[in-house]
């Protein structure tokens, strides 16, 4: 394991937060859920109009006043202390490490650089010439924005193992590793994932461990802050940071990226970001509730929620644009598709709903790992060409 220093793991001092409570809001719609979105309430998901949040004391009482009718909840969220099928951060490492020492002709892993406090951004490639840059789709998977969302590596995981331990056996999966250049990163917020496990009682911590902490999918420099569907409140779940790209794990995502600009153009063409919960598979953009924008013809729209809801066919997802949901400004997906044209969603993982939704038990990792087995070969088809999903043509 590559050496950290010691005094980088140390526990950073943070702003004091109120306890808060969880609650959820029956019947709400898109422009409902943006207008409870902007008390800074914390938001764990939607199902059917019916919002779950967790509120403080004064964001309850304001909610209230404001009409709201909020139905408190009372279910632990904590995992049991025998889920241990759980990667942390020294496991995922190992196991990435494992993969590019089993099958190092297409296995290759490197970082993209250090989050806040030191830990290395894991970056597997995963190609059939890995060791050369060569002329192909490039599709970037991330996962762990959010520090709760220990699901959501378990997905990066499976992804990496079954496009190694498949090749030469699979046809699909050795077609689409001859040729396509597949990165995975696993982690983008390895220190508010440690963070939120380290006591053994989980912290449900969202952010990254940066001062206060930064909503680090509110952190990317698309429309940063522009319209409501980020914080500038320090203390609020969705704190989108001093600047666009003001976080460590943000700007290496960023860096990353902007490296893949080769001889004018960007090789990377589609990205999945994954996220739990609700089951949902959602397209930019995030900002707006207009299906289009300056950026988003009608014709690239159609692509993206033709594709989406082709892939939520077969994982049983709900397809929608990400601003059905609430709105967002300084998203990942914004940033991709607005400055690149990368060709990206996020993938709101299990649970549906619950309170309980960050903390699944660890029994539910392998079906609902394998549960997207059939997206993101779909997706990984369709790399080289997303508007071949409407006219079979580019």
């Amino acid at each position: 394991m590559v050496a950290i220093c010691a005094a980088a793991l140390l526990p950073l001092p943070v702003q004091a937060q109120p306890a808060t409570s969880v609650y959820t809001v029956q019947g709400t719609t898109s422009e409902s859920r943006t207008a409870i979105s902007r008390f800074d309430v914390d938001i764990y998901g939607a199902d059917s109009g019916t919002l779950t949040f967790a509120a403080t004391p004064a964001q309850a009482r304001a909610l209230r006043a404001a009409g709201y009718r909020l139905e408190p909840q009372f279910s632990t969220m904590d995992f049991p202390t025998a889920d241990s099928n759980y990667h942390n951060y020294a496991e995922q490492t190992a196991e990435l490490r494992k993969i590019a020492a089993d099958h190092p002709a297409i296995a290759s892993l490197s970082t993209i650089g250090k989050s806040f406090q030191g830990r290395d951004l894991w970056l597997l490639k995963i190609s059939d010439n890995v060791g050369t840059d060569e002329a192909e789709p490039e599709v970037l998977f991330t996962c762990q924005q959010h520090a709760r969302e220990h699901l959501t590596p378990e997905m990066c995981l499976r992804i990496a193992n079954r496009y190694t331990d498949l090749y030469g056996t699979d046809a699909a999966v050795t077609n689409m590793v001859n040729t396509r250049e597949i990165w995975i990163v696993t982690s983008v917020n390895p220190d508010g994932s440690e963070y939120d496990i380290a006591t053994g009682n989980y912290r449900s911590w969202r952010k990254n461990r940066q001062g206060p902490g930064t909503d680090l999918n509110r952190n990317f420099g698309y429309r940063w802050g522009c319209c409501g569907g980020s914080s500038g409140s320090t203390g609020s779940e969705t704190y989108r940071g001093t600047a666009a790209f003001s976080a460590p794990e943000t700007q290496r995502i960023r860096d990353f990226v902007n490296s893949r600009v080769v001889g004018g153009r960007q090789q990377v063409t589609a990205n999945i970001d994954f996220h739990t919960f609700s089951e949902l598979v959602l397209w930019p953009f995030g900002y707006t509730t207009a299906d289009t924008a300056p950026g988003l013809s009608a014709a690239e729209q159609r692509a993206f929620a033709t594709l989406g809801r082709q892939m939520a066919q077969t994982n049983g997802y709900t397809p929608e644009q990400a601003s059905d949901l609430y709105i967002t400004d300084g998203t990942i997906d914004d940033w991709l598709w607005g400055t690149y044209k990368i060709w990206t969603y996020t993938f709101e993982m299990y649970p549906r709903s619950g309170n309980g939704g960050f903390y699944p038990p660890d029994e539910v990792i392998t079906r609902e790992t394998s549960r997207n087995d059939q997206a993101v070969a779909l997706f990984l088809s369709y790399a080289d060409c997303v508007p071949r999903v409407i006219n079979g043509t580019c």
